[in-house]
């Protein structure tokens, strides 16, 4: 079941963490505003302005967009990390990576290509004219 809890009095409240916790499964893409934990399975894409964290048990299959994140589960699919991308020793990804920085455990496991720096594609690009 997806859970959402208000940050404590004097914390922005205009954040927010999103809970999809485990032996929730989930069929569609989410777009989101705060956090996200995914500790179920989630077949789609996930887009959101916080954090992402997948639980051990988080399962997700899509492309996710997200400014940092955290895996200690299971990513099939493209994954962007607009700043940090943090690979916990029971992590595993399969697929691409493109992050700022990239923090990686001893133990994960990694299938791909990965391009550190700027997350934004070359296509995206502005010319000066």
């Amino acid at each position: 079941m997806a859970k959402q809890t208000s940050k404590p009095y004097g914390e922005d409240s205009n954040q927010s963490i999103n809970i999809i916790s485990e032996g929730t499964k989930i069929k569609g893409d989410i777009i989101a505003n705060g956090d996200i934990r995914i500790d179920g399975d989630l077949a789609g894409n996930i887009s959101a302005q916080g954090r992402l964290v997948v639980g051990p048990k988080g399962k997700i299959e899509g492309e996710i967009d997200c400014n940092n994140i955290e895996i200690s589960g299971y990513i099939k699919g493209k994954v962007t990390a607009r700043e940090l991308l943090t690979m916990k020793s029971t992590s595993k990804i399969e697929g691409d990576i493109s992050a700022g920085k990239l923090s990686v455990e001893p133990g994960s496991e990694f299938t791909g290509t990965c391009s550190m720096g700027s997350a934004t594609p070359t296509n995206e690009t502005t010319k000066a004219k």
